[in-house]
C-alpha cells in the first residue's frame, strides 16, 4: 500500500510540475460554436447551391397550421436529403410562425396555443411532424403581435412534449425586445435563443436611412439578453445577408447580398453603396469575432440571399471561426 501510495504521490509531483502550456492545451480543446441558416421554402431551389458542411443546424422555415390544424410547409425532403449527405452531423429543425402570417394563419395560431383544451392538439401535430420527417427539432419563431397570451404555456408544453422524443427547442427573439407574453420559465426551456440583430430599420420606418445591423447593433442586442438572464451558451447572434435601399423613401426595398457581389465584387468589402446598406464581409468578421467572446454561434437570416461565390458571407463566417480556433462542423476546409 506504502509503495502504491508513493508512487501515486510521484505521479502527482510530476505533473504539477510541468508547464503552464498542460493548462493552456486544456483551455483551448473543446471551442464549439454553433453555425445556425434558416432556409425559407421560397428558396429551397437554392439547395445544390448551398454548403452545408459549414453549418451545424438547418431551419427550415416556415410551417403554420392550416384550418384543418395540419402543419404545412413546401416539400423539404429534397433539402433534407442533400444537407445530410454533405454533413452527417447537422441538425435540421422546423421553423414554425415567422414575422409576417396571414390574418388566417394568425388566428389559426390563437385559438391553436391561446386556448388551453386545444394547446394539446397543436403541440400533438408539431412533435409527430418533427418525428415522422425525422427531424431534430423545433424553432419557435412567432413574433410581435403573434406572441398571444399563450406563448409561454405553449412553449413549457411542447418543449416538455418534445423531451420525451429526444428532440431540441429554440426561438427567434428580437434583437432589443423581450415580449410581454414570454416569462422567465418560457424562456429558459429553449435549448437555445437566435438573436435577431437586424431590422433596427427599414421599409416601415423609410425615413430612417442608414444601417439596419450594425456591429453596435449587434453588441447592444447580446447585452440585452444576458441582462434578462440568459448565459451566453444559449445565446446565438444572428447576422443578416440582407439589406435594404433608402434611395427613394416612399418605396424602401429589401436586396440580397449575392445581388450585390453580382454587381461588383468590390462591395463585399463595404457596408453600403450609395443608400444601400447591409454588411460586408469585414463586418461579418467582425461580428464572428463578437460572437466567438460574448456568445456560442452566429444565426444566419438567411442562407439563399447569399453570394454563392469566392465572396460568399457563409464561407467568411467557416473561415473566421476557423482561424479564431473554434470548431463549428468540423469540415469544409475552405
Amino acid at each position: 500500500m506504502f509503495k502504491r501510495l508513493l508512487f501515486l504521490c510521484i505521479v502527482i509531483l510530476v505533473s504539477c510540475s510541468k508547464d503552464d502550456s498542460f493548462e493552456e492545451e486544456i483551455m483551448t480543446v473543446d471551442k464549439f460554436a454553433r453555425v445556425v441558416g434558416y432556409l425559407p421554402s421560397y428558396r429551397f431551389d437554392s439547395n445544390e447551391k448551398i454548403d452545408y458542411c459549414k453549418l451545424t443546424h438547418l431551419n427550415l422555415a416556415f410551417a403554420n397550421p392550416g384550418s384543418n390544424g395540419k402543419l404545412i410547409i413546401n416539400d423539404f425532403s429534397g433539402v433534407v436529403v442533400r444537407a445530410r449527405n454533405e454533413n452527417s452531423n447537422i441538425k435540421i429543425y422546423i421553423s414554425i410562425g415567422g414575422g409576417y402570417l396571414t390574418d388566417e394563419q394568425a388566428s389559426i395560431w390563437s385559438n391553436s396555443i391561446d386556448i388551453k383544451d386545444n394547446r394539446p392538439i397543436i403541440i400533438n401535430e408539431i412533435v409527430n411532424f418533427v418525428v415522422d420527417n425525422s427531424l431534430d427539432g423545433v424553432d419557435v419563431d412567432l413574433e410581435w403581435q403573434y406572441v398571444t397570451s399563450g406563448y409561454s404555456d405553449f412553449v413549457i408544453e411542447l418543449k416538455s412534449a418534445l423531451s420525451t422524443k429526444g428532440k431540441s427547442m429554440t426561438a427567434a427573439l428580437p434583437g432589443t425586445t423581450k415580449f410581454d407574453n414570454i416569462t422567465e420559465e418560457a424562456l429558459q426551456t429553449f435549448d437555445f435563443i437566435n438573436i435577431m440583430a437586424y431590422d433596427f430599420t427599414g421599409p416601415w420606418n423609410p425615413t430612417a436611412s442608414g444601417q439596419h445591423s450594425s456591429y453596435n447593433n449587434a453588441v447592444e442586442s447580446i447585452n440585452f439578453w444576458k441582462n434578462t438572464g440568459i448565459s451566453q451558451s444559449k445565446l446565438t447572434l444572428g447576422v443578416p445577408f440582407y439589406g435594404y435601399d433608402f434611395s427613394n423613401s416612399s418605396n424602401v426595398t429589401s436586396f440580397t447580398f449575392g445581388q450585390m457581389i453580382s454587381t461588383n465584387n468590390s462591395y463585399s468589402e463595404i457596408d453600403n453603396v450609395g443608400m444601400k446598406y447591409y454588411n460586408g464581409r469585414p463586418t461579418i468578421k467582425s461580428k464572428v469575432k463578437l460572437a466567438s467572446e460574448q456568445v456560442s454561434g452566429i444565426m444566419i437570416w438567411e442562407l439563399g440571399q447569399d453570394s454563392f461565390s469566392d465572396y460568399s458571407l457563409l464561407k467568411t463566417i467557416h473561415k473566421e471561426y476557423n482561424n479564431l480556433g473554434f470548431k463549428t462542423s468540423g469540415l469544409c476546409l475552405d
